[in-house]
C-alpha cells in the first residue's frame, strides 16, 4: 500500500495511528538525505545517511524506488519491503509521486492512495505550524504540492484527511476490500480455469 500526499497533509501521523490499532500492517523505513527534525531517531522515522551513501544504495540496486524531492533524496530499502511481504505482511510506504510510479510498475496488485488536507488554508496552517521551515521552504512546498495535485487522479482512491480517527478508521477499510476484491478475483479465476480445463478434457473438446 502507497501512501503519497502533499507536505503537510498529515501523511505521518494517519500512518501512526494506523499502525497503533492494527497489528498486520509493516511500515517500512525510507531512506533520506535530509537532515532529522526535533524528534526523529534514525531506523525509526527514517534512516539518515549523506548524500554519497545514498548514491551507493543507488548503484547497489538496493532501492526498490527512490526520488529527489525539495533538494534531498527519498527511497524504499528493498530488503526489508521483500521480507515483510514473503512474511504476509501488509506493508505501507509513505513515499512520494515519483516512488509511486514505479512501485505501480514493480507491483502492479499495489493500492495506491493519495492523503489531501480539507483545504488549502489548512494545508498553509499545518505547514507554518510545525516551526521547523523557512518561509522560503514553505513556498516550495507549496509550490510542489501544486505541482503533485496534477498527479491525483493517478490514484486509485483520494483520502482527505480532515479528521484523524474517520481517516485512519477508512483507510483501514479501504486496505480490507483490497483483500477482500483480490481474493474474490482469485476465486473466480481459480473456478474459471478449472471448469474451462473440465470442458476439453470431459467435453472431448
Amino acid at each position: 500500500m502507497v501512501l503519497s500526499g502533499f507536505s503537510g497533509a498529515g501523511k505521518g501521523t494517519l500512518v501512526k495511528k494506523l499502525l497503533s490499532a492494527h497489528n498486520n500492517y509493516s511500515l517500512s523505513v525510507s531512506a533520506t538525505t535530509r537532515a532529522p527534525r526535533a524528534g526523529e531517531t534514525h531506523g525509526k522515522e527514517y534512516f539518515f545517511v549523506s548524500r554519497e551513501e545514498f548514491e551507493a544504495m543507488i548503484r547497489d540496486n538496493a532501492l526498490i524506488e527512490y526520488a529527489s524531492y525539495v533538494g534531498n533524496y527519498y527511497g524504499t530499502p528493498r530488503a526489508y519491503v521483500e521480507q515483510e511481504l514473503a512474511a504476509g505482511r501488509d506493508v505501507l510506504l509513505e513515499i512520494e509521486i515519483q516512488g509511486a510510479q514505479k512501485i505501480r510498475e514493480l507491483y502492479p496488485d499495489s493500492l495506491l492512495i493519495f492523503v489531501a488536507p480539507p483545504s488549502a488554508e489548512e494545508l498553509f496552517r499545518r505547514l507554518t505550524g510545525r516551526g521547523t521551515e523557512t518561509e522560503e521552504q514553505i513556498r516550495g512546498r507549496l509550490q510542489r504540492a501544486v505541482e503533485e495535485s496534477r498527479f491525483m487522479d493517478d490514484y486509485d482512491y483520494l483520502l482527505v484527511n480532515d479528521d484523524l480517527d474517520e481517516a485512519a478508521a477508512f483507510l483501514h477499510s479501504l486496505i480490507d476490500g483490497q483483500h477482500a476484491r483480490m481474493a474474490d478475483c482469485r476465486e473466480f479465476a481459480d473456478a474459471l480455469r478449472q471448469d474451462m480445463t473440465s470442458l476439453i478434457t470431459e467435453g472431448g473438446l
